[in-house]
Order: C-alpha cells, then sequence, then structure tokens
C-alpha cells in the first residue's frame, strides 16, 4: 500500500483519482494547488508518489516539479505529470526534470494499476512530468519541434527529455524524412548547452578527402590552398552540440579518428602537431542499421559502441497514422503564417492523405503540404489537389509491367537508372539529398551516374 499525494485544482478529476487509487489498496492525500502541495511536501509526511496536474491557476506542475527537485527529502519522489493537452515540449521537459511518467487526461483505471507497479519496482524511480503552457501553436512554427502526440512518437519525446538532462553521446535512428536533425535539434534545446553553438555536418554530402579539414580544421600551409588557419567544425560546436548527420557515410580512416576525438576529448589540426582540448556533446543520427554494417566490417565496431550510449529511434510516419492530419493541418497553417493563403482540409483530402503510404515520411508530407498550400484551387483542399499523391504508385505498375520483358540485367539497370533520374528530379539536382533518398554513399551515386551517363 502506497500513500500518494494528488495534486490538481480540478475537484471532480481529483476525487475520482483518488477514488480510484483507493480502491487499488492505497492511501491519498489531495491538493487543490501548487503551493498547497509544497506544503505538505516541506513537512515530515511520508508520500511514496505524486499524480501532478500540469496546469493549475497558481503555479504549472513543471514549477511545482522544480521545486520538489529542489527539496533534498523528495529529490527521488516519483511524480507522475498528468495533462489533458499534451505537446512535445511538456513531455521533453518533464522527462528532462526526472519525472516517471507523463500521461494524458482522462487516465484509465488499468493504466494507473500498471503504473504503480512500475513505480515500485522502481524503487523509488522518478515520474513523468511536462513543460510548456500552451497548446502547440502556428506562431512558432520555425521553433524545431517533434510534432504529434501518437504513443510512439511519445516514447522518443521521453528519451529525448531524458538524455537532455545528460551529455552522453546519442544515436538517433529512422528512416530518412522521419527529422532525425529535428530530434538532434530539441534535444540541444532541452539540454544544458542551449545557449552553446549546435553544429550540424551531412556526412554524406562531403568528399571523403576533405572530410578531416572540415571535421578537425587545418593549419596554414598544410596542403595546396590552405592559405590561411581554419577551424574545425567541432572546434565550431565548443561547449555545444555536434550533430553528425548520415554517419553511416564516415570513411573508415574518419571513423578511427572521430573514435579517437570521442576517447580523448582532444583533436589535431590538418598538418599541426598542436593537440586542441574540446568540450561538445556528440549526436549522431543515420538510416543505415549500423548492426549490419558492423556485421560487414564496413562501420568500426568500436565506434559503434561508443556512439550507441543513448539510442533514439524515430517510428516512420505509416507506423503513427494519428499523427498524419495533425500535421498536415499544422504544415497547412505554417504555410499560410509565412504568407500564403488560409486552406483547410476537406474529409475526401482527409481520406486520402490517411490511404497515403508516405514513404518519405514527415518531409514528404511536410512537402505535399507545401504544394497543396501555393497550388489549391480554393480555401478548401479537395482530393483533386492530392491525386498527384498517387503517382508514384501508378509509376511503379508502369515500371514493373514493363520490366517484365527485358532480361534480368537490363531490367535491373533500368530500374537503378530511373531511380536515380527520379531521385535527383525530386531533389532539384541535389546529388547529396538525392544519394540519402536512395540509401547509397555520395561517391556510389557518382559512380552510378557516370555509369548511366546520368547528368
Amino acid at each position: 500500500m502506497a500513500h500518494i499525494l494528488i495534486v490538481d485544482d480540478d475537484d471532480a478529476f481529483r476525487e475520482s483519482l483518488a477514488e480510484t487509487l483507493g480502491d487499488l489498496g492505497h492511501d491519498t492525500t489531495e491538493a487543490r494547488s501548487g503551493h498547497d502541495a509544497l506544503t505538505l511536501l516541506a513537512g515530515t509526511a511520508r508520500f511514496d508518489c505524486m499524480f501532478l496536474d500540469f496546469r493549475m491557476p497558481d503555479m504549472s506542475g513543471i514549477d511545482v516539479l522544480e521545486r520538489v527537485r529542489a527539496l533534498p527529502a523528495r529529490q527521488a519522489l516519483p511524480v507522475v505529470v498528468l495533462t489533458a493537452f499534451a505537446t512535445s515540449e511538456n513531455t521533453i521537459h518533464a522527462m528532462r526534470l526526472g519525472a516517471f511518467e507523463h500521461l494524458t487526461k482522462p487516465v484509465g483505471r488499468a493504466a494507473i494499476a500498471t503504473l504503480l507497479t512500475k513505480i515500485d519496482a522502481s524503487n523509488g524511480a522518478a515520474s513523468s512530468a511536462e513543460s510548456s503552457t500552451s497548446n502547440e501553436s502556428v506562431a512558432d512554427a520555425e521553433t524545431p519541434r517533434l510534432l504529434g502526440n501518437s504513443e510512439a512518437l511519445r516514447d522518443a519525446q521521453k528519451q529525448i527529455g531524458r538524455a537532455a538532462a545528460t551529455d552522453s553521446t546519442v544515436l538517433v535512428t529512422g528512416e530518412t524524412g522521419t527529422g532525425k536533425e529535428v530530434a538532434a535539434r530539441v534535444l540541444h534545446d532541452a539540454s544544458g548547452r542551449r545557449h552553446a553553438p549546435f553544429v550540424a555536418i551531412n556526412c554524406a554530402a562531403i568528399p571523403a578527402e576533405l572530410m578531416e579539414s572540415e571535421l578537425f580544421g587545418h593549419a596554414k600551409g598544410a596542403f595546396t590552398g590552405a592559405v590561411a588557419h581554419r577551424a574545425g567544425r567541432i572546434v565550431e560546436a565548443n561547449g555545444g552540440t555536434l550533430f553528425l548527420d548520415e554517419i553511416g557515410d564516415l570513411p573508415l580512416p574518419m571513423q578511427a579518428k572521430l573514435l579517437r576525438v570521442i576517447q580523448e576529448r582532444t583533436l589535431t589540426p590538418v598538418g599541426s602537431n598542436a593537440n586542441i582540448a574540446i568540450d561538445v556533446r556528440i549526436v549522431v543520427a543515420t538510416h543505415r542499421d549500423l548492426v549490419a554494417e558492423v556485421a560487414a566490417r564496413t562501420f568500426r565496431e568500436d565506434l559503434f559502441y561508443r556512439l550507441n550510449v543513448i539510442p533514439i529511434h524515430l517510428p516512420p510516419l505509416r507506423k503513427r497514422p494519428e499523427d498524419i492530419l495533425s500535421l498536415a493541418s499544422h504544415f497547412l497553417g505554417a504555410a499560410a503564417m509565412l504568407g500564403g493563403p488560409a486552406r483547410s482540409l476537406s474529409s475526401e483530402a482527409e481520406r486520402r492523405l490517411l490511404a497515403h503510404a508516405w514513404p518519405g515520411n514527415v518531409r514528404e508530407l511536410k512537402n505535399a503540404m507545401e504544394r497543396v498550400a501555393a497550388l489549391a484551387r480554393g480555401p478548401l483542399v479537395t482530393d483533386d489537389d492530392l491525386a498527384f499523391l498517387s503517382a508514384p504508385r501508378e509509376l511503379a505498375r508502369e515500371i514493373s509491367s514493363a520490366l517484365l520483358d527485358l532480361p534480368l540485367p537490363q531490367a535491373i539497370e533500368r530500374l537503378e537508372r530511373d531511380a536515380i533520374e527520379r531521385a535527383l528530379q525530386q531533389t532539384a539536382g541535389n546529388r547529396a539529398e538525392a544519394a540519402r533518398r536512395l540509401g547509397i554513399s555520395r561517391q556510389s551515386l557518382y559512380t552510378k551516374m557516370a555509369a548511366y551517363k546520368i547528368g
């Protein structure tokens, strides 16, 4: 039997929760405000857990949680934050403060029973909470956020919140277009390094021969064209966060050098004998299966374990369909805030969006909404306005049918050539981005383009 403090200004909800907890065999104490709760917690009464409402008139649940964590006798108290308005910022901030769980109202009896079992098993671990004070709005559309309230995405948000309270290296995985760089920026903004630089590097976009100079910098005269000293991107990120996107494309020789930097926290610029001490949080991302890359000996095993300290996986959009319509509406609203016409989705358009497979994930959805925001024929987006979403499927059927009549080697060549041309067309000739979409290295793309005489 546990003694649980319930903090909520909603009398009906507070009393209902107390009754449920009582039925489960626990004692409860109720507080109608954050100040009342802090008065109780400043005393000597034993509390095994606290259920804390996020929105209260006197002070927010986050304010209460921050003060609870400052009380020496209550620092390990498991706190469960409850809210009717879950956002990514709330969840991430709450987990950064050491919350155990973050639940959205209403909360069922079975969920409460399961949660209390977890709290008991954790032997007094912290609980879950929230941070922001309002729903997500279009007005702050430029702020990096992981939008969505699906359970799959909430798990990633909670991991980001926990990771933000540390300086540990983070490995973000997920398909192309799921928002890995956004996740890295959200992590940086939620961390203690938020006021220091965030430096992002796409490992697939930099030629192998230039990578060392790009990362570590070089001394004057280190090589032809090095007419002045140049600080590398790692030094530029000093005190902040270094984000290495597409880490799976980093050449093996550079993998060894990056491993040394992570282990020793020093680097040596190209052409220099000076060791420079660095203080950076390293976050890396990839759409590749690094475990398979390690098995294939194309990625160093020792580096993988150095990077995979806190893994965060971003689910593909098809595995969180409940987020599709809210994301689509957000992107339409963001386009309107940038000067475009106000648009909304018809029921037919919503069905079309929900039926689409979204192979390009959130990036594809964002681009689709920007397209209809600019080209839709009226304020209500119709099914016809989204007809282009069927084009890839129809094209795939046409290609498949045509390939059946060709010998296998020719069919493979044609399919590969068509895929490369389509990726280059979709990315407006951006070869680095095309390589990412195709799941190959930039050098492999160049080789194939030369072989097929593309571009």
